[in-house]
């Protein structure tokens, strides 16, 4: 995974098991750009509930700096949607229906880009060393399923996000990562049951074979089917994980 890529997805939610970090030999990050980093991790893991306000003092005190840098950090986390400001402060943002059909669709766009390009220009081709890598990922995980759990999430994000940077157009990946982050906190409720979290691992590894293998058609149409094919589904889908995101705010 390049390193963009990669310090997006990464977070507390998702160490993939075979990975070591070596923190020892890294550059110090900037204060500002440390707090920024700890703070977008945890507004993305869902360690703030949609009515917590975001206070500069506890947050301040929480990582142990100032309020500069918090302050800096929300300004950032505004620009980046993840955020919205509202009565005595900010809060982080939930997308209302409206928004999530039309964030659901860009995503849809981009997901089906990534193998469409392929299809419609045969010089694209798919980076087998990137397919073959995260689908040992996902055979892995087919022999031991983990446990329902919202924070499953991020893998899920994880496959999308490495599919379609095989296809190489960063940027297009690069948007992708970017509206899956925004729907995150609604999708996190896609994954409590165990049903789910197993046929999610099964259509990602059809997919990824189906491109591995050439059957680009085949690919595209799963794919299609796998994120929703009906602005319907997914807004029956988005209704459920507000529904969800609720009841069960205690488990994140």
């Amino acid at each position: 995974m390049d390193s963009t890529l990669d310090s997006r997805l990464d977070s507390t939610l998702y160490t993939p098991p075979d990975t070591e970090r070596h923190t020892s030999s890294a550059p110090a990050l900037p204060l500002r750009d440390m707090v920024y980093g700890q703070l977008r991790a945890a507004v993305l893991d869902g360690e703030f509930g949609p009515r917590e306000r975001l206070a500069e003092m506890r947050l301040a005190a929480r990582f142990g700096v100032s309020r500069t840098p918090v302050r800096e950090a929300l300004a950032r986390l505004l620009a980046d949607g993840l955020i919205e400001r509202g009565d005595g402060g900010f809060f982080v943002t939930i997308p209302n229906l409206t928004q999530l059909r039309d964030l659901y669709e860009l995503r849809v766009t981009l997901e089906l880009r990534g193998i469409a390009r392929a299809i419609d220009d045969p010089s694209v081709r798919h980076e087998p060393g990137v397919l073959k890598a995260e689908l040992e990922r996902w055979y892995a995980m087919g022999e031991r399923p983990p446990d329902p759990d919202p924070r499953f999430v991020v893998q899920d994000e994880r496959f999308h996000a490495e599919l379609s940077r095989a296809s190489g157009n960063p940027a297009l990946t690069d948007a992708l990562v970017a509206v899956s982050e925004r729907i995150r906190r609604v999708r996190m409720y896609d994954f409590l049951t165990r049903d789910r979290v197993e046929t999610t691992i099964t259509e990602h590894i059809e997919i990824m074979e189906a491109v591995r293998d050439g059957r680009l058609d085949d690919a595209h149409r799963a794919l299609h089917a796998h994120v929703g094919d009906s602005m319907a589904v997914v807004l029956e889908r988005a209704q459920r994980a507000m529904t969800q995101m609720a009841l069960h705010a205690d488990r994140l």
